[in-house]
């Protein structure tokens, strides 16, 4: 597998294809459709990416065999690597795409000096969860955020130490 960095418009055009496909299949059933179409608008469109690239935030594409199967964004955020974006798309789920993904994430956080990576997840996302805890992250506390429209975000923070 290969890591790209995502810099030009048609990597932001590739991420924002490849969230809406693991978007749309993974989260619908979790939080709604309309949540999910909004999120997609203010948060994985092209320009919301472009954006969040522009303000600090790396996003990464995971390729394998000359696909892009998944993507990844983080920043730092004083001594925590904020892990915002870390999605497989489900055929290729379990294939240790997302252990690779991971390790790369922890030699980032390092290069940075980190002392943690941090992330937060949907309470009702518990696959998602039970991978984390699997991968020696902490539930280290509820956290609910207003996202507009009607939504909120109601999630667990997580967080894996670098020490």
């Amino acid at each position: 597998m290969e890591i790209i960095r995502a810099e030009s418009t048609d990597d932001v055009a590739l991420i924002a294809t490849l969230a809406d496909t693991i978007w749309r299949d993974h989260y619908t059933p979790i939080i709604g459709k309309g949540q999910v179409d909004y999120m997609m608008e203010r948060f994985q469109s092209p320009e919301a990416i472009a954006n969040q690239i522009a303000t600090g935030q790396t996003y990464e594409i995971l390729v394998h065999q000359e696909q892009a199967i998944g993507y990844i964004a983080y920043e730092p955020r004083g001594k925590d690597l904020f892990l915002s974006k870390y999605y497989v798309q489900k055929s290729e789920r379990g294939k240790g795409f997302g252990k690779l993904a991971m390790l790369h994430i922890i030699n980032c956080a390092k290069s940075l000096n980190c002392k943690q990576i941090t992330l937060t997840v949907n309470k009702d996302n518990t696959h998602s969860i039970a991978a984390y805890k699997k991968m020696g992250f902490q539930i280290t506390g509820p956290i609910v955020q207003d996202i507009g429209n009607g939504f909120v975000m109601d999630d667990y923070r997580m967080a894996f130490s670098l020490s």
